[in-house]
Order: C-alpha cells, then structure tokens, then sequence
C-alpha cells in the first residue's frame, strides 16, 4: 500500500461548544483501515478540525504502516471539508488567533518528522460523511 487516505472532520455544538473529532483512514481503492471518535471537551468548530487532523497523524505515527513505510515515496492524503483549515495549513490564508499558530506549529513539527509525502486537500462535504457522522455520533453519546 503506498498510499493512505485521512478524511477528518471536527465539529462543536455552539462556536464554542461541545465538541468532537471523527478521522476515517483507508486505502487508494476506498476501503476503510481504521477509524476514530472522541468528544474533546468545549473549543470552536475550527480548533476540533485542527485537533482532529493532530490526532490522525499521532494515530498514523504509531501505526504499523507507519514504522514500515515511513518514506519519501509513500502518500498520505489528508481530506477535510473544512477549506479554511486547508488554505491556511497550506499557506494560502493567514491565521490570526494565537491558539490556531499554536496548533498549526504542532502539526507542521509533526509533518516535520515524517519522511511522507503528505498534502492536505479540500472535498465537499458530501465526500467526507463519514468522518462527521463519527463526529456526531461521539456529540449524541452513542460511542
């Protein structure tokens, strides 16, 4: 497998508010590997989107995949419905609140780790179900 798929989705109820992160890793043809849901407590729809992704790559870092294939030539797709996270991941858009630069510099110290070829795209919402049904299922308590 030289390739693995993230779909990660954050949400809050209220901005802030309670909120979840869900994350879907699977293969190039589409078949779902691993996923994971978690409540992360009272933070804005934006701070759980970061945290979600955060959570992938700690949760890929660990992976068998990872300890095997941890090179140049290996992919990782991030997919996130969130196009404001994905430019300003990407450096397209500037980020003004402090404790966005703080997750935005823990991620790029993470990606910096990494010998992947790791890119960071948007989809549309439809494309992500998934990940924000694990969101909200986390939210409505039916772990």
């Amino acid at each position: 497998m030289d390739k693995i798929y993230i779909n990660t989705d954050g949400g809050s109820r209220g901005n802030p508010g309670p909120a979840a992160i869900g994350i879907v890793f699977s293969d190039a043809n589409g078949k779902e590997i691993h996923h994971y849901q978690k409540c992360i407590g009272r933070t804005t729809n934006n701070e759980a989107e970061y945290q979600a992704i955060i959570k992938a790559l700690e949760i890929l870092m660990q992976s068998k995949w990872f300890a095997e294939n941890n090179i140049a030539d290996k992919e990782v797709i991030c997919r996130l419905d969130s196009q404001l996270v994905v430019e300003q991941i990407n450096g397209n858009y500037k980020i003004k609140q402090d404790h966005i630069k703080l997750l935005i510099a823990q991620l790029r110290q993470m990606i910096s780790q990494m010998h992947l070829n790791i890119s960071f795209i948007h989809i549309r919402r439809e494309e992500n179900k998934l990940a924000d049904k694990l969101v909200n299922q986390a939210l409505d308590g039916d772990l």
